[in-house]
């Protein structure tokens, strides 16, 4: 027979601090700390797997778990004298939940149950303190009315402000015992009123309704969004925790707190928390009363400490939050109450904290001996880096959101409203901070975005240009942003609540919750410590996968190798390409009426081509970069307004109607799947036979002329068919060759491709024998693998992750059962074709913490992800070594 509960009390448990999946994080605590003698009150846990039988037969439960729920509770009586339902000597209990992942505040709790018009006579002998068991008992009914019968709390907290104000009175603990027994009588003709039923006076009724609530608000809108933005699968359930109650609002020598063992915002090791005397736990947190420090050293002298109020229990509860610190060997968030001076754990778990306070922690406890370098590193989330990386908002500012999109780019913003690249551009040069607002990006407005604080986009989701970009620069980015609809004829747009932003108004975004919010929100810079330098050290020491880094000119690249990238695995040369007078050299070639013509303006992009690889080798001396040729369609290149195209004509000397006939030719249905890639080095290779010889060129200069020792990494897109890649392969090899005899220097070099497509990744054998390297481009793999448009499935993909269709968004985070199979098989194939191929991964994936461990598990060489992001895969790849040791 399958045991469902499991009691604790009296330092003796059933359980232990190794269940947490069966007993949740808060039972599998407290049935520890009971059993290293910390004085917890009894009481018995049900298993997470009542809570999976629960949904599985129609919110029913076992057959057994009454019977094993009425065992228990007679245990928890025979430790405690009383006996639940009693009318003399009741026991009262409180009905928590408690999954196996910390969630504060998702989910229910019931407190003082057990409660009704003959226990509470029993609490006033028990007590001899009426107006204790009348507040305790209007508490109750508050609570179980709210929790339990889905009545709202406002109903009851009106009632209890009216007789506030009749009595003259502002806090809750100023009301008489008549005042409270007078509640009681209101809020129960209150619920018959707004429910139609009876407050329950059954003990075993309210029990039985109240564990039925614990499990029935593990699927309440808050748990399942609060699930779903921390990865918390719906099939691991919650416990139920069933503990005998104990008092902090029986008078001045009851109290109750919630503490850290360290301070949880900068990880000071600091006794940090605050308190209430003659209080439930609700109050500390609902801010009803202003909360006392713990200890002076945490206060502002301005309320007395409860190191000062309450010496003795304060002196016991700083060694039991030693001990807990030593048994659990990390920060602790803890909650307690003491009644009639005597003190009681009702909750220990680590505690959540920021980022800084967590390299912090770790640090200083491996200092301490408490845990080793490993433990460590594993001590710090890959996800937290990127709060610490990136200016934040200030959380004590007020802020007016809005709208809210997808958050692209972490960070914060503010400036003024701009709705063309061209804009952002010149009012940066005025020293103007400005957030570029766009339907979409494009390519062509590269300059704009770099020029902004931040860019807000209607349309496009996570892998968009404009989020893939930002992240690249480390800015913020607010993309998919459907609750706006902008107007570029009028330079404004508008909200679906109905504001109206104009040029130049101000605005904040939060590219971390990708809320849109009016006006100037105060931020919050980044602060890097000595103790992030330590981490970083031991992060790369156990780290077997390399962390490369996508960049397209000299300045990212530097950028990127001082947050310590080790080579580039992307450099996207058609970045290059929009730059200054090139754009107008591309379009010649683009334009030209034969090969001769396209030659001729090819020769006026080399040297431009040539001079941006001579930056980023020497920006990379001594470390590997992959260059990949031009990957995007040529219409890309053109405009397409007419205002634009007649604007073209006339600085090339050619016809409007000749420029509209050529853009209307390369117009393209689906151009992401069309006439780009490896498919333009095949119909037009002096187009990649130019972007060879600039890099050879390049990398033989500084051979010859600055001893540099460089491999070049030649990268082919979109190849489907290994004969495509065998005849540029073919092209690149005679050109390559051809400079390094014209230079007369020995220049080794790599030919490899982009394994982006299905097909790629089955014939990956075949296409090894040409290729020496492979890079993952995850971005279009799952696009073609799912058959998703990246730029058009933000409209849904949320609705895919919020019914849990999708666990999370594919361009966010790789689908491992689908695009990530395609790439163990890719990479299988490879090695088995090729043993010494080189493997990668370069798509946005790259820089996604459970992306980066699904790459090392699978055994790629390296990951490449955008500058700002290097320093969250190090960590990550860390993580994935460490876990699989």
């Amino acid at each position: 027979m399958t045991k469902y509960v499991y009691f604790f009390g009296d330092g003796q448990a059933e359980g232990s601090g190794e269940m947490r999946n069966l007993l949740g994080g808060k039972g599998a605590n407290l049935a520890e700390m009971t059993s290293i003698g910390l004085p917890v009150p009894a009481g018995f846990t049900l298993s997470t797997e009542v809570c999976t039988a629960f949904y599985a037969n129609n919110r029913n439960y076992p057959e057994t778990l009454k019977a094993e729920v009425a065992e228990h509770m007679r245990s928890v009586e025979t430790l405690m004298g009383k006996r639940f339902g009693d009318r003399d000597n009741p026991l009262l209990v409180s009905v928590r939940s408690g999954g196996r992942a910390s969630m504060p505040g998702m989910m229910d709790t019931v407190l003082n149950l057990g409660l009704n018009d003959e226990t509470v006579q029993g609490v006033i002998q028990q007590s001899s303190d009426p107006r204790f068991a009348y507040d305790s008992y209007r508490r109750f009914i508050q609570m179980y009315a709210n929790v339990v019968m889905g009545m709202n709390g406002d109903a009851l907290e009106d009632i209890l402000e009216d007789m506030k104000d009749e009595r003259g009175v502002e806090q809750d603990t100023e009301l008489t015992a008549d005042d409270l027994k007078q509640l009681v009588v209101l809020f129960k003709t209150k619920v018959k009123e707004a429910l139609g039923q009876e407050f329950p006076e059954d003990p075993h009724e309210q029990l039985w309704g109240a564990i039925g609530a614990v499990f029935g608000s593990w699927m309440n809108p808050r748990a399942v969004t609060y699930r779903r933005l921390n990865n918390i699968p719906a099939a691991w359930g919650t416990a139920v925790n069933i503990q005998s109650m104990v008092f902090g609002n029986m008078g001045d020598d009851c109290a109750t707190g919630v503490a850290f063992t360290r301070n949880p915002s900068t990880g000071e090791h600091l006794f940090f928390g605050e308190f209430l005397v003659n209080a439930q736990g609700e109050d500390v947190v609902a801010g009803i009363r202003t909360p006392q420090p713990i200890n002076k050293a945490g206060g502002d002298g301005s309320l007395p400490s409860m190191e000062e109020v309450m010496p003795e229990s304060y002196a016991q509860l700083m060694k039991i939050q030693e001990t807990l610190e030593r048994h659990y060997r990390d920060m602790q968030d803890i909650e307690f109450t003491i009644e009639k001076g005597k003190l009681y754990m009702l909750q220990t778990r680590s505690g959540k904290r920021t980022a800084k306070a967590s390299i912090r922690i770790a640090v200083e406890m491996e200092q301490e001996g408490l845990i080793n370098e490993k433990e460590a590193v594993l001590r710090v989330s890959p996800e937290q880096l990127d709060q610490l990386l990136h200016p934040s908002l200030d959380p004590t500012a007020d802020k007016t959101i809005i709208a809210k999109g997808l958050p692209a780019s972490p960070g914060a913003a503010c400036g003024k409203v701009v709705f063309c690249a061209d804009e952002a551009e010149e009012e940066a040069k005025l020293g103007r901070d400005v957030i570029l607002v766009r339907i979409e990006t494009s390519p062509e407005d590269i300059h704009g975005m770099h020029a902004a604080q931040g860019i807000l986009t209607a349309r496009g989701g996570m892998t968009s240009h404009a989020a893939v970009v930002a992240r690249g620069m480390g800015k913020c980015c607010v993309s998919g942003c459907g609750d706006i609809k902008v107007d570029y004829q009028q330079n404004q747009f508008t909200t679906r609540s109905g504001e109206t932003i104009k040029k130049g108004d101000l605005i904040t975004l939060d590219g971390s919750t990708g809320e849109v919010m009016l006006g100037q929100v105060p931020t919050v810079q980044p602060e890097l410590t000595g103790d992030f330098g330590v981490l970083m050290i031991w992060v790369d020491k156990y780290r077997r996968m390399k962390v490369r880094t996508n960049a397209d000119t000299p300045h990212d690249s530097k950028v990127a190798r001082e947050f310590g990238a080790e080579g580039i695995g992307l450099c996207r040369t058609e970045h290059m390409f929009f730059e200054g007078d090139r754009v107008t050299a591309v379009r010649e070639m683009i334009l030209a009426a034969d090969l001769e013509g396209r030659k001729t303006a090819l020769a006026k992009i080399l040297p431009m081509q040539k001079s941006d690889f001579l930056g980023i080798f020497r920006e990379m001396k001594g470390l590997p970069v992959t260059i990949r040729l031009l990957d995007p369609p040529l219409h890309e290149f053109l405009p397409h307004t007419d205002a634009e195209i007649e604007e073209l004509a006339a600085g090339l000397n050619v016809s409007m109607r000749v420029l509209k006939d050529k853009v209307d030719s390369l117009h393209e249905f689906n151009p992401m799947l069309g006439h780009r890639g490896c498919r333009l080095g095949i119909t037009y290779p002096e187009i990649y036979d130019m972007q060879v010889q600039a890099i050879m060129e390049a990398a033989c200069e500084l051979v010859k002329n600055e001893g540099f020792d460089i491999v070049p990494e030649i990268m082919i897109p979109l190849v489907g068919h290994v004969k495509e890649l065998e005849i540029l392969r073919t092209n690149a090899v005679q050109v390559a060759d051809e400079v390094i005899a014209r230079y007369g220097v020995d220049v080794q070099y790599l030919i490899g491709t982009m394994i982006e497509l299905p097909r790629a990744a089955l014939t990956a054998d075949e296409i090894a024998a040409q290729a020496e390297f492979f890079s993952f481009g995850t971005n279009d793999l799952t696009q073609t693998c799912f058959g998703l448009s990246r730029d058009d499935s933000g409209k849904f993909l949320p609705y895919y992750v919020e019914q849990e269709i999708l666990p999370n968004d594919p361009f966010v985070a790789i689908d491992q059962s689908g695009v990530g199979e395609l790439v163990r098989l890719g990479c299988e194939k490879g090695r088995q074709a090729r043993s010494d191929i080189k493997l990668g991964i370069c798509g946005e994936h790259g820089g996604e913490p459970s992306s980066v461990i699904f790459c090392h598990k699978i055994g790629l060489d390296y990951v490449s992800c955008s500058p700002f992001r290097v320093q969250i895969a190090r960590l990550a790849a860390a993580h994935a070594a460490l876990m699989d040791a």
